[in-house]
């Protein structure tokens, strides 16, 4: 019987504890804060990162990893027994994270199927899962990367940030560049599209409103595609996000959650303190 590996990197925002109970392996990406580096949820958690976020004067940075740290983990998994891996990324128009594992996947010993989600954070968390219940369920290499490839066409992800300062000044706005939205209590509500960059979903006076505009699209899908599975982020303020949370419930959408999550330090980096957001898709 074949026996599949699955890769993932840090921006899932699954966590190792997570995600070592679905058996899946982790490459972090990279934290720069002046001379020091740290590795995203292995080396800096996110509770400390948010502290050292908001204390810092200078934006921290962030790095992917290389294509030998890829290639080391394909080929951990290929000596462990592995005869084929799938590899699952956040989007590539935000991050050199795919490339690396792709340049990886042309020498290792295994064949890698690299998959771009064209989203981040708990949504690819999602997209990690469905395939790891893909594998559970006896799917081979090329099987389980389509099943992921399927999740992540269908996928839709919306976030509301307290402010685009972090996510401009870090060169991740995408579309959204030109937004005004530090005035007058605005609050951008966000979106990834189909090509995985980040543009404007609705400009909102307040986080109420925000969180509503939020739920109503919610609301609306789940009545048009049926039951959706989902997964709620939020940076340090976990009230937040079960305010996100009660809201979706009290619509009457039919949703099946994940348990919420807190965004690492590299999401963190680009969505600052407070930001929440959810990604999910018809299940």
């Amino acid at each position: 019987m074949s026996r599949v590996g699955i890769v993932t990197d840090s921006t899932c925002d699954l966590g190792p504890t997570v995600l070592a109970g679905l058996d899946v392996r982790m490459v972090p990406l990279k934290v720069l804060f002046g001379e020091e580096t740290f590795l995203d949820w292995v080396e800096l958690e996110p509770d400390a990162f948010m502290e050292k976020l908001i204390s810092s004067p200078t934006l921290p940075k962030t790095s992917q990893p290389s294509p030998a740290n890829f290639l080391e983990t394909y080929t951990e998994l290929a000596e462990q027994g592995c005869d084929s891996i799938v590899s699952i990324h956040l989007s590539a128009a935000l991050s050199g994270t795919m490339t690396s594992a792709l340049m990886a996947a042309e020498n290792s010993p295994v064949p890698v199927y690299c998959v771009d989600t064209k989203t981040l954070t708990l949504a690819l968390g999602l997209v990690v899962r469905a395939a790891v219940e893909a594998r559970d369920a006896g799917l081979d290499g090329p099987a389980i990367a389509a099943r992921a490839e399927e999740v992540s066409s269908s996928m839709t992800f919306y976030f509301l940030l307290d402010t685009l300062d972090y996510l401009v000044k870090g060169g991740r706005a995408g579309k959204a560049q030109g937004l005004a939205a530090s005035v007058l209590g605005i609050k951008p509500v966000l979106t990834v599209n189909a090509e995985g960059i980040i543009e404007p979903f609705k400009k909102v006076k307040g986080r109420k409103r925000g969180i509503a505009e939020i739920v109503a699209k919610v609301a609306a899908d789940s009545e048009s595609k049926g039951k959706l599975r989902a997964a709620i982020l939020y940076a340090s303020l976990p009230d937040r996000g079960k305010e996100l949370h009660d809201e979706i419930v009290a619509s009457g959408a039919t949703v099946d959650f994940v348990p919420d999550g807190h965004v690492g330090a590299v999401i963190g980096t680009y969505a600052g303190p407070g930001a929440i957001g959810i990604g999910y898709y018809p299940l």
